[in-house]
């Protein structure tokens, strides 16, 4: 038996995907560990982040440690965005 934890959203969007293919999410996460089983790898390609990747992800982390950066609306965020694209 497997537990796994899974947003409801993704959860439900999977299981109609898969449903829409004949298959169930237990048939999803058996085919998917089958394949692990008989490659000797996960049977999609991982990589590891480029250092650019890396940079804005820990950006990104330390903007939402901080609170740095938070806008009330759309527009605001585009008005911010294209203020410092122009940096």
């Amino acid at each position: 038996m497997v537990h796994v934890r899974v947003d409801e959203r993704i959860k439900a969007q999977a299981t109609e995907t898969l449903a829409a293919m004949g298959l169930s999410v237990s048939d999803a996460v058996r085919a998917f560990l089958m394949r692990v089983v008989a490659d000797k790898q996960m049977p999609f390609a991982l990589e590891v982040p480029n250092a650019k990747t890396r940079a804005a992800m820990a950006e990104a982390d330390e903007m939402a440690r901080t609170h740095r950066v938070r806008f009330d609306t759309a527009a605001e965020l585009l008005d911010d965005l294209e203020k410092n694209s122009r940096k």
